[in-house]
């Protein structure tokens, strides 16, 4: 009997080492496994392979037709020491990221917050009319014809109408002038994905929060706003802020169909504009893949830095 009592913390330890492991987990749930199945063999085949596909091409010499060749960090002392337009356009993209990135992710929180004031069909409506621009196809021929380089265009007849130019100014052929508009248009385009999870994370919350944060000393909406509303709202914020700052470094299209590509001076270049360049134009897909690598490290990082930012918040 003696033996046997001795046993029972031992065979409870083994127990516990077992439910403890990888495989008996994945016994325990592979309902939720096989669920999960179809999500992850899509997921690893259209995202994490490519990836891993482009880090290793971006190491080697290879243009589509040939077999690729390794030249270790060849391709990333080119990109970073002797290629002056990718300088550029990094230059430019961080631009983007730090001026149109924080600013959109704000005035969607914001507009988001005011419509969800309002009731009923209004909301909808309001919500829709905030969310249009980044599903229209026709945005860029909108711009066009505001940006359009003689008097018929809107924005130049409009300064020619009260004076405050002389002659009609060529809006995106003129060096100084590209940036400051592609930001101006990049920030009406992304009131889209980011606005809406704040649209619904505001919906969600249990009201009875604000109650119980009255009865504890909340006394005005912005202290609603940090210790109530935020923090009820953290996973749709992380979500926002993942789609802003992909939104921002990968600007490209609002670059190409208003400016060109390349732009006057490469004015207008972004990271993206010059990966296209590369693995679109000269299918120089190593050199591509370099470019690829350096701006999802950079999204990565970014990413990594803002979600433990928003994690302080309501601190």
């Amino acid at each position: 009997m003696a033996a046997k009592r001795k046993n029972v913390p031992a065979d409870a330890a083994e127990i516990a080492r077992m439910q403890g492991t990888l495989r008996y987990r994945i016994r325990k749930n592979r309902i939720s496994y096989v669920m999960l199945a179809p999500y992850f063999i899509l997921f690893f085949l259209f995202t994490v392979l490519p990836v891993i596909a482009s880090i290793f091409f971006s190491f080697t010499d290879f243009n589509v037709l040939e077999l690729p060749k390794f030249v270790g960090w060849k391709n990333y002392i080119k990109l970073l020491l002797e290629d002056d337009i990718f300088i550029i356009s990094l230059k430019n993209t961080l631009l983007f990221a730090v001026i149109t990135g924080p600013i959109s992710y704000l005035l969607c929180l914001l507009f988001a917050w005011i419509i969800n004031e309002f009731k009923g069909k209004l909301r909808a409506f309001l919500t829709l009319i905030f969310y249009a621009p980044s599903i229209s196809g026709n945005a860029y021929v909108v711009w066009n014809l505001i940006l359009t380089g003689d008097r018929y265009g809107y924005l130049n007849g409009l300064l020619l109408k009260y004076g405050i130019i002389d002659e009609a100014i060529l809006w995106m052929k003129t060096e100084k002038y590209i940036l400051p508009i592609l930001m101006i248009v990049q920030l009406w385009l992304s009131l889209g994905t980011g606005f809406l999870a704040f649209i619904a994370g505001l919906q969600t919350i249990d009201h009875t929060m604000y109650e119980a944060a009255a009865i504890d000393g909340v006394r005005n909406r912005w202290q609603e706003l940090w210790f109530v509303t935020l923090p009820a709202m953290k996973p749709q914020l992380m979500f926002g802020a993942v789609m802003q700052i992909t939104q921002s470094f990968a600007v490209a299209d609002i670059s190409i169909n208003l400016a060109g590509n390349p732009s006057v001076n490469y004015a207008g270049a972004t990271v993206i504009t010059h990966l296209l360049d590369y693995g679109s134009t000269r299918f120089e897909m190593g050199y591509a893949s370099a470019i690829a690598t350096i701006l999802f490290l950079l999204m990565v990082g970014t990413n990594k830095l803002v979600q433990k930012m928003l994690r302080r918040v309501g601190e």
